[in-house]
């Protein structure tokens, strides 16, 4: 049979037309998996810090339409549902309640379809996705860590995505029950999600369909909970950083919480996320943003600050802005109040952020966002300092003076300008590559009794060393002696010999930046957060962490006094010089031009003219002597200097 031209030619159009197309789609995909994914800080709103759990579809898009309108074209694109989307708002249901949760039918969380009516019909985040891409802005949610207590009980089947069905293996079909850890229970939501055995194919199957599907609902944006700090869980880090690779769709990777984060633990993980927290929660009190100038100072000098991360970098992130209209912490109410931090603490917190490069997430109900907050948060110095600025750490050449109102600031007048505060000494954890992890050593008191103490001579009570009671743990059922199989040799460790209490190594609730944790003790159980392991080359290691104890000396008063300082340079040769007054009073704070060359290798400086952008202050002339100004108390300076 033979076909005319006239109709073989649109036939072959049309085909033509149809592999362009596909070509075209599959060449921007392969563009947008190839991009160097968090080149800079990330930028966007989370919905944590004004809603907590309870955020809706329409509160969560009235937010989006906001920043789309106005925080957009500063940079901040990313919009973030945080924990609990699943979780059913009636009576009865909170934070760490069982019960209240909408899962699928192969245990995975689904949105609550009352909050979320767009997820019905098996649409999950799909059409939110759609509307937030359409602002032009990327899509986030929070996870926890593991599989849901929920779908544990419900013993659902695995869904293994290569077939469609229920994952088999060793000639049987695995379900939620066979790779739930529930001696790893999240710490501080031991109702709510547990550890899964990344050892089992099974455990890897329900990983790769969890986030599968979320690339499948078109999420950009990943905040992963109850897996790094003191409730670090590497194994599931490290297979979903490998899933997300996999992915048709880039995804950032977000690490949290941070409690008790140090450099070496970040080291573990920062090659596998593109932003991972470095504090516990931060709220909007003086002594939860004064505790960041440690953390990030640490940070900063470990070189951490833009690593190699997932696909491209990684951020230490100082955690979001808890700014404007916010809820209050474990919270079943929305938005009620305004930001506790005065505008000079505020300003503080947004130049600290800003100059240790942290990603900036504003918690605030953008619906009802105020003038002042927003020229902070889009104030163009800070913004390029925090895309743009390289060299960023703390400056320590600085001296300062009480500023009495009327007293004129004398260069004799200077004095050191960290005050010496009283520390006391707390049980924390760290990497186990930590040479100080190697501090402890068994005790015997007689026959039956050992006490574990740390070997430097901390002070307790009456001037004896640290010291904890050893004792075996205890197997109460036949599903414990299943889980004590896999913790031969562990211990519980009590802080006298006939407690019943027992040492936790993650607090087993929520605490915020500024708080610091001595060792809780809770009633013993058979859960890896109590159960340790001595080993013989001195370490204590959790069996939930996989993190080493050790003794460290923090400061009494979280809300440090004294006076800091960040420096670092900007794109177009400028300098950027902040001042930071930790102080109760005003205080003038004052560096020399010829120390500026100190903190940035490479550079010599001998004169410099420049702005303060607080107060809008000139420096009048060329100088090549001291910069001063009267900052004051919990405020900050920022310079922005050209300097020869």
């Amino acid at each position: 049979m033979e076909l005319s031209l006239s109709t073989s030619l649109p036939s072959f159009s049309f085909f033509l037309f149809f592999f362009l197309l596909v070509l075209s789609v599959s060449s921007e995909a392969s563009r947008r998996k190839g991009e160097e994914r968090a080149s800079t800080p990330p930028r966007g709103w989370n919905s944590y810090d004004s809603f907590c759990w309870t955020v809706s579809e329409e509160e969560f898009l009235q937010n989006a339409e906001i920043l789309s309108q106005k925080l957009h074209a500063q940079g901040y694109e990313y919009v973030v549902v945080d924990y609990l989307w699943y979780r059913r708002k009636v009576p009865g249901a909170y934070v760490d309640s069982l019960g209240f949760d909408v899962i699928d039918e192969w245990g995975r969380m689904i949105p609550d379809p009352v909050r979320w009516p767009s997820s019905r019909g098996g649409k999950g985040f799909t059409e939110v996705a759609n509307k937030v891409h359409s602002m032009g802005l990327k899509f986030g949610i929070h996870t926890m860590r593991g599989i849901s207590t929920q779908a544990v009980n419900a013993k659902t089947p695995i869904l293994d995505t290569t077939t469609g069905s229920a994952y088999q293996e060793s000639g049987r079909v695995w379900h939620a029950q066979d790779i739930g850890m529930k001696e790893k229970a999240c710490a501080w939501m031991q109702h709510g999600f547990m550890s899964v055995n990344t050892d089992l194919g099974a455990g890897k199957a329900f990983l790769r369909s969890l986030y599968q599907q979320y690339a499948s609902w078109g999420v950009d944006f990943i905040k992963n909970d109850c897996v790094f700090g003191d409730d670090l869980n590497i194994n599931e880090i490290t297979y979903i950083s490998e899933v997300l690779k996999e992915l048709d769709r880039p995804i950032l990777y977000s690490l949290s919480p941070g409690t008790s984060v140090t450099p070496d633990m970040a080291k573990a993980v920062s090659g596998l996320s593109n932003l991972y927290r470095i504090t516990a929660d931060d709220w909007d009190s003086w002594g939860d943003v004064a505790s960041h100038f440690d953390v990030a100072r640490d940070f900063s000098a470990a070189k951490m600050i833009g690593a190699s991360g997932l696909l491209g970098k990684s951020w230490p992130d100082l955690d979001m802005l808890p700014l404007g209209y916010l809820t209050d912490p474990g919270s079943n109410e929305g938005p009620h109040r305004r930001c506790r931090l005065n505008l000079k603490e505020q300003r503080t917190q947004m130049t600290l952020w800003s100059m240790a490069k942290s990603p900036l997430m504003f918690g605030g109900d953008l619906r009802n966002i105020d003038d002042t907050t927003f020229s902070l948060i889009t104030n163009p110095t800070l913004l390029e300092i925090n895309s743009y600025s390289s060299n960023n750490v703390e400056f320590p050449y600085i001296r300062g003076s009480s500023s009495p109102r009327g007293r004129k600031h004398r260069r004799s007048g200077m004095y050191p300008t960290r005050v010496e505060e009283p520390e006391v000494e707390v049980l924390g954890l760290t990497s186990c590559k930590d040479p100080k992890a190697s501090g402890w050593l068994v005790k015997e008191l007689d026959q039956d009794l050992e006490r574990i103490c740390w070997k430097e001579n901390m002070e307790g009570r009456f001037g004896e060393p640290f010291c904890l009671y050893k004792r075996n743990t205890l197997v109460e059922s036949d599903e414990e002696i299943m889980y004590g199989s896999q913790y031969q040799g562990a211990l519980h460790l009590l802080a006298s010999e006939n407690a019943k209490y027992c040492l936790n190594a993650s607090p087993r609730r929520k605490i915020t930046s500024s708080e610091f944790t001595r060792g809780s003790f809770s009633h013993c159980t058979r859960n890896a957060n109590q159960m340790w392991e001595f080993h013989g080359n001195g370490t204590l290691i959790s069996s939930y962490s996989g993190l080493c104890a050790i003794m460290k000396k923090v400061k009494a008063n979280a809300g440090a006094a004294g006076a800091r300082s960040w420096i670092a340079t900007g794109r177009s040769g400028e300098i950027y010089l902040a001042f930071f007054n930790l102080n109760p009073d005003n205080m003038v704070i004052a560096a020399e031009v010829s120390d500026l060359a100190k903190a940035l290798p490479g550079h010599s400086v001998s004169s410099c003219v420049g702005k303060e952008i607080w107060s809008g202050s000139d420096l009048g002339h060329p100088t090549n002597d001291t910069i001063a100004t009267t900052v004051g108390s919990h405020d900050s300076a920022l310079y922005v200097l050209k300097c020869n």
